[in-house]
């Protein structure tokens, strides 16, 4: 019996057990999962859960409620891979050999590598909404906030869902008008990137939509260190933006256990092929999601794409055939820009952004590159559909790859 050992019951992780689960002859195959947390964790909803969009139980449920029986789920924390000997050693001295290996590890916020982010005034000036206790904390900080210099800075990239610190401040934007108090709030983008996102087209559009609503974009800022004291934060050129309220993207790296066990680059993420996620270094290891170096955004629907094509390809593969460099890195975001209306943006590896209509060609129902009311409301619906579709590894009618129908140039 071939074994296939998954690390991680993330979102990538329990996509590809559940389709593997369903595609590989299960007398031939003995599939277990390991991860650490028992909780599963809808991350896009952190996002929503400052402002009281979501709550607590929107966001959070069992793992083992979307693991099916025929799975082995361990919990437990991952003390080494030793791909040398096809083996992985658990917390406990556990040893898991594997015929094949899919690290699906997810990527994890780390404020205390930036001097000054996670001191004393964490949590009181300082937060995030990168994790489930900070957008709960920050909610906390929203209700009674009577306003001031509210500063959103990413400290570097890659990170996990490039678009939300641009919906948060557009949220942030309606959040203060329904307050009545967006005359008292100034809100500020502190981004390392030259322009309010990484595409040119996009990136314009957005920008244009910041400005229109009044958020001061600060490019180029690479934040050095934090002064919680002073209220600022500053960059290695020695630019200072001060603040009343920081919110922080920290710097996103992979697992440790990724970079001790020589798989991973100065990040922890494992060096992949982009096009069909087999590691650079061992030929019966796969990295999927967030785990990966992949230069693809670092989203859940990036994700669902990539397994998506994965399945025939592992089953190719595990065939004695070669593998098919079929993904080329679509991803397709919603982005939430206040007052009920939101935007939705369509690109890969080569192509940007573009205006148009999704999925169907001059139909839509969903705008690109345009604000609509359609856009918001399949923001808000992708929850129902990440919890009772894609965690269970089950196919959209849409296609994987990027396809230009219904796009135009600009």
């Amino acid at each position: 019996m071939k074994k296939l050992l998954i690390l991680g019951a993330g979102t990538a992780g329990t996509m590809v057990a559940n389709r593997l689960n369903r595609m590989l002859d299960m007398d031939e195959w003995q599939i277990t999962l390991v991860d650490q947390d028992p909780v599963h964790y809808y991350q896009p909803g952190f996002l929503f859960i400052p402002f009281g969009v979501y709550s607590k139980k929107d966001v959070i449920k069992p793992k083992r409620n979307f693991i099916p029986p025929q799975i082995k789920l361990i919990q437990s924390e991952i003390e080494i891979i030793e791909p040398e000997h096809n083996r992985v050693r658990l917390t406990g001295g556990l040893y898991l050999d594997y015929d094949y290996l899919i690290i699906a590890t997810g990527a994890d916020i780390h404020p205390e590598e930036t001097p000054g982010l996670a001191e004393h005034e964490w949590n009181q000036s300082i937060f995030t909404f990168y994790s489930f206790e900070g957008s709960v904390e920050l909610w906390k900080k929203l209700q009674t906030w009577e306003g001031g210099r509210m500063v959103v800075n990413v400290v570097e990239n890659p990170i996990k869902c490039p678009v939300a610190p641009l919906e948060f401040l557009m949220l942030a934007d309606w959040f203060f008008h329904e307050r009545g108090i967006r005359d008292r709030v100034e809100l500020v983008y502190a981004t390392p990137l030259p322009g309010a996102f990484t595409k040119p087209m996009a990136s314009k559009m957005l920008g244009e939509l910041l400005v229109q609503k009044g958020i001061h974009v600060e490019p180029e800022f690479y934040i050095e260190r934090a002064d919680p004291d002073e209220k600022k934060i500053v960059s290695y050129d020695e630019r200072e933006v001060p603040f009343d309220l920081l919110v922080t993207i920290p710097l996103n790296k992979g697992a440790e256990v990724v970079g001790k066990s020589g798989l991973g680059d100065e990040l922890n993420y494992s060096p992949v092929n982009k096009y069909t996620f087999l590691s650079d270094k061992f030929d019966n290891i796969f990295v999927l999601g967030d785990a990966s170096n992949a230069p693809a955004s670092k989203a859940g629907s990036v994700t669902h794409y990539a397994i998506d094509l994965f399945g025939e390809n592992f089953i190719r593969y595990t065939s004695g055939q070669k593998l098919v460099e079929n993904f080329d890195g679509h991803a397709n975001c919603f982005l939430e820009s206040g007052f009920g209306k939101g935007l939705l943006i369509d690109f890969n590896y080569t192509q940007e952004p573009l205006p148009g209509r999704y999925p169907l060609p001059g139909v839509g129902p969903f705008t690109l590159l345009e604000e609509s009311e359609a856009n918001h409301w399949g923001k808000l619906m992708f929850r129902w559909m990440y919890w009772n579709i894609l965690l269970k590894g089950q196919e959209l009618p849409f296609p994987p790859t990027m396809t230009m129908a219904g796009k135009w140039k600009a």
